[in-house]
């Protein structure tokens, strides 16, 4: 396919039906479009264009070259797609590993988003504490993570970070649901209900309980952050969860309120990879999707 751009060039003045339009087309002199031409002529040992006063057209020499021209340009697409095939442009697996917040609308969101594109590329997601999730990456066991506040950091090549301040969650009759902010006093005097101690959230908090006045004291703990917001619908307490896990919608019959900072740090949701690995396609491009989107993403409290 070395004379592919001359093809085009072909191309163009048999569509135009003349070297001086097609010249003017494609932005080059008519000279220079000729004399491409003529080279070419010279080296395939035949003419292909009829001179005309008027003009040129393809002569039986020249058609026959242009359908070898379509032929050799549709074979070259069909190579093209099947060797995309293998890289994992548009087929291949995905896998993730990541933390619960993650699962109920962001995730989804972002699959559903790459496969519109891809649907051929499939996926699975992991649901992995913080060492499980570094743990599958040092094996190979996922492609990627997402997680919060993860612990060792190692091997863990860091491709993008989004800031997450702790959310309160309680129900919107709650004693708590009137201030804007609270501070983990507040939240600890009362009913409260906590992820259990191997979760990013929990260990934030339990460094901000050493640090003051009150202690940790849950009424129930639990693995389950979806278990833990619908359990304050039933009795009067609050738990805790990262704004990206925590639905947008109104009508939940929660309220969200964001944790004072002078009590409790900002965490980091942190996407990553093993350090070093050259990932396949299909994660590789996911991947920058994602951490295009967490860089645009400003995470907000949602009230509801």
């Amino acid at each position: 396919m070395r004379h592919l751009q001359t093809f085009h060039l072909i191309e163009a003045v048999m569509r135009a039906g003349s070297i001086r339009k097609a010249a003017e087309d494609i932005n080059i002199t008519a000279s220079a479009l000729n004399r491409r031409i003529r080279r070419f002529e010279n080296e395939f040992g035949y003419e292909i264009f009829e001179r005309l006063p008027r003009g040129v057209r393809l002569n039986p020499a020249g058609e026959l070259l242009i359908q070898h021209i379509r032929s050799q340009v549709s074979d070259m697409a069909r190579v093209q797609s099947q060797v995309a095939d293998l890289a994992g442009v548009r087929r291949g697996h995905v896998t993730i590993a990541c933390s619960q917040a993650l699962l109920p609308y962001f995730l989804p969101a972002q699959i559903a988003a790459y496969r519109h594109e891809h649907p051929g590329v499939t996926f699975e997601v992991k649901v992995r504490d913080r060492a499980s999730a570094e743990r599958d990456l040092s094996t190979f066991s996922s492609d990627i993570a997402l997680v919060f506040e993860p612990m060792v950091l190692v091997d863990f090549e860091v491709l993008s970070s989004i800031p997450q301040q702790i959310q309160v969650v309680m129900s919107a009759e709650h004693p708590l649901a009137t201030k804007s902010e609270l501070r983990l006093r507040d939240c600890l005097d009362r009913p409260h209900v906590l992820p259990s101690l191997q979760y990013g959230v929990r260990d934030l908090l339990d460094q901000a309980a050493r640090r003051g006045s009150r202690g940790l004291d849950p009424i129930v703990e639990a693995e389950s952050f979806e278990f833990m917001r619908h359990y304050v619908l039933h009795e009067d307490a609050v738990a805790f969860q990262i704004p990206i896990g925590l639905d947008p919608t109104p009508g939940t019959g929660l309220v969200y309120r964001p944790l004072s900072l002078r009590d409790v740090p900002i965490g980091h949701l942190l996407l990553g990879q093993v350090r070093g690995r050259t990932l396949p396609i299909a994660s590789a491009l996911f991947a920058r999707q994602v951490t295009q989107q967490l860089e645009e993403m400003t995470v907000k409290p949602v009230n509801s």
